[in-house]
């Protein structure tokens, strides 16, 4: 399957299907004059993954460096994004280069960032490896770093040229990495479907993950395209982060994003005065936990760095029923009521 998405540097095309990792030389040598590629993947993903696309690069003529980083989210920092820009100027990647973020979305978010960076801007295909990537952090653009105040703080709009979903990596996925991407699967549903909400909710979609993948892409590709710097519509993709961030920081980034989304996804619904039982079969049916450990003040607190916050004022995005969201503007000294409303309080 392909789709293109329409960017302000360029159209870019997203390729679904299998064999895509072993036969990205070839993919990338048929659209591309890039001489160079730099692949960038942390070390778990490496060794899953990255000699199968280094040795396809170099057998389309590609010369081909690399680096590794250390897995984790507590990685999606300055301290590596300069690490990798220093490896790249130390293996001479030239404006003749690309760099390919070969991995999930810290690998994604930070390779993307490195490429817009790197002699001021060069090319990168994202190559997603989890679920969560496939249907998010690969597609639209965004890319960034954390710092220890918040969430994705540094960062930059740079589309890729290529986006490349192996349909088997997404077979080869284990239990945790699928339901990690599921939350933001639910979250697609939420916003714009009720035909795969429903698919989610019964865990349907397991049996044609593919399709729903798919569809998950459609729909923040088509959201992406009216508004690409998210200025306005673009920020309903939003739902769930406002919360959710701020719950991966007030637990040190040990709430991996996906639960932290479906947490934050619980209390739009609940700040929304909407009937939680739907959201919370969605959660638990896809192993994402429904309980929320932090307090009140602490999610409050954490709130006060997010980025998508103008001034004294916070961009909410809430349900108004499955299929249908509405971006709620809530001035800072509301924010504590609606906090305690989404914790059920």
């Amino acid at each position: 399957m392909e789709m293109t998405v329409t960017s302000r540097s360029g159209n870019y095309s997203i390729l679904s299907g299998p064999g895509l990792l072993k036969d990205a030389g070839e993919i990338i040598r048929g659209r591309f004059s890039f001489t160079e590629i730099f692949v960038l993947s942390d070390d778990t993903v490496d060794a899953l993954y990255g000699e199968r696309v280094r040795d396809s690069l170099a057998k389309a003529g590609f010369t081909v460096c690399s680096a590794v980083f250390p897995h984790g989210e507590e990685q999606k920092n300055a301290d590596t994004l300069l690490y990798v820009l220093n490896e790249m100027a130390r293996q001479g990647v030239s404006r003749s280069g690309a760099l390919l973020a070969l991995g999930g979305g810290v690998t994604g978010d930070l390779g993307g960032l490195a490429a817009a960076l790197y002699m001021r801007g060069i090319p990168c295909v994202q190559c997603p490896t989890t679920l969560l990537a496939m249907v998010d952090a690969s597609v639209g653009g965004k890319t960034a770093v954390d710092t220890c105040y918040g969430k994705n703080l540094i960062g930059a709009f740079h589309a890729p040229c290529l986006v490349l979903q192996d349909e088997d990596v997404l077979n080869e996925m284990p239990e945790e990495l699928l339901n990690q991407g599921a939350a933001e699967m639910i979250k697609c549903g939420v916003l714009a479907s009720p035909s795969l909400f429903e698919k989610m909710r019964s865990g349907a979609w397991r049996k044609d993950a593919s399709a729903c993948v798919s569809e998950c892409v459609r729909i923040k590709a088509e959201i992406v395209q009216r508004d690409e710097t998210e200025q306005g519509d673009r920020k309903l993709l939003n739902l769930g982060h406002t919360f959710g961030h701020a719950i991966e920081k007030c637990s040190g980034y040990t709430v991996p994003h996906g639960d932290a989304v479906g947490m934050g996804m619980l209390m739009a619904f609940r700040a929304a005065g909407l009937d939680e039982k739907d959201i919370l079969d969605a959660l638990k049916t896809n192993g994402l936990p429904c309980e929320i450990t932090c307090s009140a003040d602490e999610i409050l607190a954490a709130c006060g760095t997010d980025k998508k916050r103008r001034g004294d004022i916070y961009t909410l995005v809430l349900p108004e029923r499955i299929g249908s969201c509405r971006l709620v503007q809530t001035g800072a000294g509301s924010l504590p009521e609606v906090i305690r409303r989404g914790l059920g309080a």
